[in-house]
C-alpha cells in the first residue's frame, strides 16, 4: 500500500437548527493508503455517515480539512441501494457511465462483462423489484465501481439484508474487491463485517465521534469468511474492537 488516498485532519462538524445545536464529529483524524480498505465502526449517532459524506465532497467541515476527497476521487454507495425502478438491472449499472457521458448503447455494451463476473449473469433486463435484497446491493456495488473513482466509500451496504444473506454479501464483496481492487473506506456497525474485510478498522467515539482506537487486521486479503470468522485469533481480534467501543 502505497501513499495517502484520502484524509480527514481535525475535522469537526456541527448541525444547527432552531431547537438546539448538535456536534456530529470534533478533532476527528483519519487517514486511508491507496489500495487499504478501512472500517469505521462506533455507536449509532456518532458520525459515521457524515465523515462519509464529508470525503466524499457532499459536505464541507466547520474545522479540520480533507485531503484527496471529493466528487473526482470519490464513489459514494449510500445505505439504500437507490436504484431507479424503471430501469433494469443493466441500465441501473451502467448509469454511472452514462453520467459520465457515454452513450446509452455503449454504456451497456461496458457494463454487461461485469454482471457474469459479479455473479448478475442472466439478471441484466431484470428491474429492481425482480431482484432480491443481494442482488439490488450486488447491481448498487457494481454502478458505484463504474464510476471509476479510485475511492470506494461504502454507508453499511449490508445493513437492510438478513443474516445469512449478509454473510454471503460479505465474501462476495471480498471476491469482488481482489478482482477489482480500490481504496475503501467501509462505515459499518458490525464489528465481525468490519475485521472481516477491513486491513484496519478505526474505531469512533459516541457524539462528537472522533478516532479513539486503531486495530490492524493481520489476515491476507481475500479471505474465506467461514475460516476467517472461526479461528481463535480473529475471536482475539473481535474481543479487542468490542473492548474499544465500549471505552
Amino acid at each position: 500500500m502505497g501513499q495517502t488516498a484520502v484524509a480527514a485532519t481535525g475535522v469537526a462538524r456541527t448541525y444547527r437548527t432552531r431547537r438546539r445545536t448538535v456536534a456530529a464529529l470534533e478533532a476527528l483524524d483519519l487517514t486511508v493508503r491507496a489500495g487499504e480498505v478501512v472500517a469505521v465502526v462506533g455507536p449509532s449517532g456518532c458520525g459515521k455517515s457524515t465523515l462519509l459524506e464529508l470525503l466524499a465532497g457532499l459536505q464541507e467541515p466547520d474545522a479540520g480539512s480533507i485531503e484527496g476527497g471529493g466528487l473526482e476521487a470519490c464513489a459514494f454507495m449510500p445505505q439504500r441501494d437507490l436504484l431507479l425502478p424503471w430501469r433494469d438491472g443493466l441500465g441501473n449499472a451502467a448509469l454511472a457511465l452514462e453520467c459520465k457521458g457515454m452513450s446509452r448503447r455503449a454504456a451497456r455494451a461496458e457494463a454487461t462483462p461485469l454482471f457474469e463476473r459479479f455473479g448478475l449473469a442472466e439478471f441484466e433486463r431484470s428491474y429492481p423489484r425482480e431482484l432480491s435484497g443481494g442482488m439490488r446491493q450486488r447491481v448498487a456495488f457494481l454502478r458505484t465501481l463504474l464510476a471509476g473513482r479510485p475511492v470506494l466509500l461504502l454507508d453499511e451496504p449490508f445493513a437492510s439484508l438478513d443474516s445469512i444473506t449478509r454473510g454471503s454479501m460479505q465474501e462476495w464483496l471480498a471476491e469482488a474487491l481482489a478482482a477489482e481492487p480500490r481504496t475503501v473506506v467501509l462505515v459499518t456497525h458490525d464489528v465481525e463485517e468490519a475485521l472481516f474485510l477491513a486491513d484496519r478498522v478505526a474505531v469512533m467515539s459516541p457524539r462528537p465521534g472522533r478516532i479513539v482506537g486503531e486495530l490492524t487486521v493481520p489476515f491476507e486479503r481475500p479471505r474465506r469468511r467461514r475460516e476467517t470468522v472461526t479461528s481463535s485469533a480473529f475471536a482475539e481480534l473481535k474481543e479487542r474492537a468490542l473492548e474499544a467501543l465500549g471505552q
